[in-house]
């Protein structure tokens, strides 16, 4: 008896596997490196933790800063591959900075550099996404993008483990980490850089006053509160830190934030598609549990246009 092949609503582009892929080798080298930065950061070269938290900020707001940049560019010139490609090889090229320099100025400056690159390069491959994921399953490919991105954020912390354990804690196994760390980043690029590009169409010249205009009134509401929530954001480097501080060693520590990482690459691709099949903006707001519902009512009105506009 032969089975019914899936129906092409069902299937994922290849493309879609193919950014994800791009996304685990980028994650591999990242989180091979984020797993001991905090550490190293304050240990190996001497900084104190409230330095780290003031770098940590400037690296999340060099990242937040080029999210509007990159995607207006984007948008305006109907290029996904290439603004891509430049945050994807500008976070590989700051990565050469922990080669050279392990000062505390130099990991200050590698640190907000390659969150630069992080910045510019997700509104564009997002929008790359969008165009490729077909509609009835447009949840489902972020989820298993999302899924092959933290499966690199899970076995860059194993990597690191392995050679932590096997050189040991030393400075010059740091630098032997960086290097292997260099690699995967290199790679990354030169796979999407082989990839056909997918333009978008073009869009006029607008600026944010204009933009902000085209928001309807609930999501300009929903922005108040999510600003609020984003305002309890910390930096995961402060729980490594911690775990240093209460005994953990570098080596468990790391297995520690792979164990982290496994919990998204688990959860992502069902909850996409969970989102496909329910309520894609009850998902939004179950994670700010908002137990009045005025602002859940405003937000499901808010991201269920968004998620229109894209399809």
């Amino acid at each position: 008896m032969t089975t019914a092949p899936p129906k092409q609503s069902e299937r994922l582009h290849p493309d879609v596997l193919k950014l994800g892929l791009v996304s685990f080798l980028t994650d591999l080298s990242s989180e091979m490196i984020f797993s001991v930065f905090a550490v190293f950061f304050t240990t190996v070269a001497g900084a104190s933790s409230a330095l780290l938290g003031l770098i940590e900020g400037l690296a999340d707001f060099s990242a937040s800063s080029l999210n509007y940049l990159s995607g207006w560019l984007s948008d305006r010139s109907g290029q996904r591959k290439w603004f891509a490609t430049a945050g994807y090889g500008f976070s590989t090229l700051a990565k050469l900075i922990l080669l050279v320099s392990s000062s505390i100025v130099g990991l200050s400056i590698f640190r907000v550099i390659e969150r630069l690159g992080k910045g510019f390069r997700g509104p564009p491959r997002d929008a790359w996404l969008s165009s490729i994921a077909v509609k009835e399953n447009r949840g489902y490919a972020f989820g298993v993008h999302k899924a092959l991105d933290k499966s690199g954020a899970v076995l860059g912390p194993l990597v690191a483990y392995g050679l932590l354990s096997w050189l040991g804690e030393s400075a010059s196994t740091y630098s032997t980490l960086f290097l292997v760390a260099f690699i995967p980043a290199v790679v990354s690029v030169a796979v999407l850089a082989r990839m056909p590009d997918q333009p978008g169409q073009v869009h006029p010249r607008e600026s944010i006053a204009q933009n902000w205009a085209l928001l309807s009134p609930g999501f300009k509401r929903f922005l108040w509160p999510a600003g609020v929530f984003a305002l309890a954001y910390f930096s995961l480097g402060f729980i490594l830190i911690k775990a240093h501080d209460v005994g953990f060693s570098v080596t468990e520590i790391v297995l520690l934030y792979a164990l982290f990482n496994t919990t998204c690459v688990v959860a992502a691709p069902l909850v996409g598609k969970l989102g496909d099949r329910a309520c894609l903006p009850f998902l939004e707001m179950a994670k700010y549990n908002d137990p009045s519902g005025s602002v859940r009512k405003d937000a499901e009105k808010a991201v269920e246009k968004i998620y229109n506009t894209i399809q």
